[in-house]
């Protein structure tokens, strides 16, 4: 297949993932007046932390089977070898989720009192660990939609449990005052819901069979990144952690805040890496997929650095419209979290090629050496710095890692990456951003600097002549326009 109607494919599912990952989003946005209005900082710093927690747990749990179960569904096109694929990886889930409820359960207090001094929140162990079991299971069934391409399908599910969730959240937090335990309990009530329809829904293809045989080579090819997305789990919350013990419960809570609002640059990315995995192992040909993955990589750069000049520029209004006033100071760490998920959105790209070789073992030294880094850095900075030393730790953590896997992933599996194009792309974004720090100006040059980002990258050269000659054709005719002949330039 053509370069063009691969990356046409890949929008595709792309857009109707992000569809739904911005309906998510926005609506996961409009609870955090309700949160910040009906919970004190302190009460939000104990959510976020046992969301971290059970992130690693789920991490643990699944030993790598769902990173497994993308790359294996595609090695045949039988039917049966497929559905034992799935069943393998479902019962497989079911069992490792299973024990570590029961596990959490019994040992409820002791969690407690090792994450907050106190036995006195159990109850949110509880609850959170019930949304452990939960979340495995319905990520399992929701992942086979992913392999079939049934993009609608997967987002239909996803909006069912955000409505779902965000009735229940507002009945118990707002309604009933159930405080923490009310966010906790609203969340998983929309996961199990929804896992339950999917049972259903899915259960001529979810028969009692089990190969052993199949487990064991899932395993080789998964347990290798069980490490690695350990250390990445560091990457991302461990910050959270130092903060509450460093700082305190309420600098969590304000920091919480900015990653919430960075994070809207995490729905693009999200919507990407939910098409991406199954749609790169899908490229048959090598030849075509190193053209297309450079090219993915150059226009992920490209996506994600607007938006996170968007929010850099735009956080103090953006945290003034969703927050109270007594979390206006997390807007400050916006910006660099937002451009850490650009550096994520590269090392995505990249990663692709060991698992296409199937070359995962590793990948827990890339992520490892970026853990490492965060956790130094969270430990120099957090004390004279505090939220905005955990926001530095996180950008040298991941331009570790994508500096990291780029050296590794080149010499295993070599791709023509356009890195004149990259760097320009990124490079214009956190100009703007600076720009817009140090000169200042109000809402109106905030709007002005991000709305300039395209213009510059078109007097930079970033684009090449085929592309420019689409935006024209496209322009013009008002249409959709032909998918621009890529071969005919010189990839920068």
């Amino acid at each position: 297949m053509a370069l063009g109607p691969q990356l046409r494919r890949l929008g595709k599912h792309s857009a109707i993932y992000g569809f739904g990952g911005l309906v998510q989003r926005f609506l996961a946005v409009l609870l955090l007046p309700v949160y910040t209005r009906y919970l004190t900082p302190s009460d939000y710093g104990l959510v976020e932390s046992l969301v971290a927690l059970t992130t690693v747990l789920v991490i643990v749990l699944r030993l790598g089977i769902q990173n497994a179960f993308y790359r294996f569904y595609y090695d045949s096109r039988d039917p049966g070898v497929r559905r034992l694929v799935l069943r393998t990886s479902f019962w497989f889930t079911m069992a490792m989720a299973t024990v570590g409820l029961v596990a959490g359960v019994l040992f409820s207090r002791e969690i407690s009192t090792l994450l907050f001094d106190s036995s006195d929140h159990a109850d949110l162990v509880v609850a959170a660990l019930v949304g452990l079991w939960a979340q495995m299971n319905y990520e399992q069934l929701l992942a086979l939609f992913r392999v079939e391409e049934r993009s609608i399908a997967y987002v239909t599910a996803s909006l069912a449990n955000v409505a779902i969730t965000i009735g229940a959240t507002l009945a118990l937090v707002v309604a009933l005052d159930a405080g923490p335990l009310g966010v906790l309990v609203g969340n998983l009530l929309g996961t199990l819901l929804v896992y339950a329809a999917l049972l259903g829904y899915r259960r001529e293809q979810l028969g009692l069979e089990f190969d052993r045989g199949l487990l064991r080579e899932m395993n080789r090819f998964g347990l290798p990144l069980v490490p690695s997305a350990l250390f990445l789990w560091v990457t991302n919350f461990s910050d959270r952690f130092f903060l509450v013990t460093l700082s305190g419960a309420e600098e969590v809570g304000l920091y919480s805040v900015g990653v919430r609002i960075a994070s809207i640059l995490t729905l693009v990315l999200t919507a990407f890496r939910t098409a991406w995995a199954p749609f790169a192992y899908s490229i048959e040909d090598d030849d075509e997929a190193r053209r297309t993955y450079a090219y993915v990589l150059t226009y992920i750069v490209a996506v994600t650095t607007w938006v996170a000049t968007a929010l850099g520029l735009l956080s103090p209004w953006l945290v003034d419209w969703i927050a109270a006033p007594a979390f206006s100071s997390s807007s400050r760490v916006v910006a660099p979290l937002a451009f850490s998920v650009v550096l994520f959105g590269g090392y995505v790209v990249m990663a692709i090629g060991l698992g296409r070789t199937r070359r995962t073992q590793f990948n827990w030294v890339v992520t490892g050496a970026a853990a490492i880094v965060n956790v130094t850095l969270n430990l120099l900075l957090i004390p004279p710095y505090g939220m905005m030393g955990a926001a530095v730790a996180t950008v040298a953590s991941y331009g570790t890692m994508f500096a990291g896997m780029t050296w590794w992933s080149q010499r295993i599996y070599p791709v023509a990456y356009q890195w004149r194009r990259v760097v320009t792309a990124a490079g214009t974004g956190v100009g703007l951003v600076v720009l817009g720090k140090l000169v200042g100006g109000g809402l109106a040059v905030a709007l002005g600097l991000t709305l300039a980002y395209p213009l510059l990258l078109l007097v930079t050269g970033f684009s090449l002549p085929a592309e420019r000659r689409a935006v024209r054709s496209r322009l013009r005719g008002g249409g959709r326009a032909a998918a621009p002949d890529l071969r005919s330039d010189e990839d920068a």
